[in-house]
């Protein structure tokens, strides 16, 4: 099974939708799915014509996480197990590490690895027909990968009661936690994701780039690390030509032309 039969990808302005496109299957995770779309991202992270990157799925699905006939299949070997779950790990870290913002498109359902994949692109907008669990709890198998993600984007007392519990939460449940953006009607979620991407895919590259992965470094450092590192971002920043093209046009009363350096 190729990439091209699991993963569609397509580019349009600047923003390039990556559509998990196995919905027989729930668009589980396999070892396949988790190899093609760690490809897929490794090729975008190069990739200048793309600002903006969407997530998405086929189907009524977004994604139920692991397969678990093939988890099933792998019994006895752990070596193997091993390969799936650090694999999954890579992909999550990708999506953070990736230097384009990555917007999650979620209509139907996302558990367990799938939650995972919400948790870790950086914004999401969900239908409101979505729902989200962290279910391993009930089948014996704490979903202690996901809760990387789910902990680190929602308080510590709600991802320990989708963790404990492995019950569904609603979207607006979700919006309420932090897990998405927001939520709102299936017939308008494509308007909405695509405004947002468009809205982001009008800024300068490099400054996104930038601003991307000084978030994340600066979460997990202390207050005056944080206040250190970030003071020193901002400086070679204002060093580049965006910032001094963008404070130039502000000041001009005039509309910035990018230069994405």
């Amino acid at each position: 099974m190729t990439a091209e039969t699991l993963i569609k990808v397509a580019t349009e302005n600047g923003i390039t939708t990556v559509t998990l496109d196995q919905p027989d299957k729930r668009n589980s995770l396999s070892l396949a799915m988790l190899q093609a779309l760690s490809d897929v991202l490794t090729e975008l992270a190069g990739d200048n014509d793309t600002r903006v990157v969407v997530l998405a799925a086929s189907g009524k699905v977004f994604c139920a996480g692991h397969d678990l006939k093939e988890v099933r299949d792998q019994f006895g070997d752990q070596s193997r197990q091993k390969l799936l779950f650090d694999l999954c790990s890579k992909v999550m870290q990708q999506l953070v590490n990736l230097p384009k913002p990555v917007i999650a498109r979620v209509a139907g359902v996302a558990t367990a690895a799938g939650c995972q994949l919400v948790a870790s692109c950086d914004l999401a907008v969900a239908a409101d027909n979505a729902r989200f669990a962290t279910p391993g709890v009930n089948i014996g198998l704490f979903c202690s990968t996901p809760m990387v993600a789910l902990s680190r984007n929602v308080h510590r007392k709600h991802a320990m009661e989708m963790l404990l519990t492995g019950e569904m939460i609603d979207a607006l449940r979700a919006e309420q936690i932090g897990l998405v953006n927001k939520v709102v009607d299936e017939q308008a979620l494509d308007a909405t994701v695509y405004r947002m991407a468009g809205v982001i895919a009008g800024k300068s590259s490099h400054t996104l780039e930038v601003g991307k992965a000084a978030f994340y470094q600066q979460l997990e450092l202390g207050l005056a690390d944080a206040y250190n590192y970030t003071s020193q971002v901002m400086t070679d920043n204002l060093a580049t030509a965006d910032a001094q093209e963008g404070i130039c046009a502000f000041l001009d009363k005039r509309n910035p032309e990018w230069n994405d350096r």
